[in-house]
């Protein structure tokens, strides 16, 4: 799944380890979901949004999925 965690993430000027601790999950997970190798769980992905203060569709794209 493509999205822009990352290009937002770096708008804000936040590390992966900072956005990390904001959300209460790993660097780790930070990294796998900015390179696509992870979608995050659903309660995860709006706590996400919410963070950013931007609908989940601007932040992960489906790739035309269903």
């Amino acid at each position: 799944m493509k999205n822009a965690l990352r290009e937002m993430r770096r708008e804000r000027g936040w590390t992966q380890q900072e956005l990390g601790e904001r959300l209460e999950v790993s660097r780790q997970t930070i990294i796998s979901i900015e390179n696509g190798k992870y979608d995050p769980s659903l309660p995860l992905a709006f706590k996400i949004a919410r963070l950013f203060g931007a609908p989940i569709e601007t932040i992960f794209d489906d790739e035309g999925g269903q």
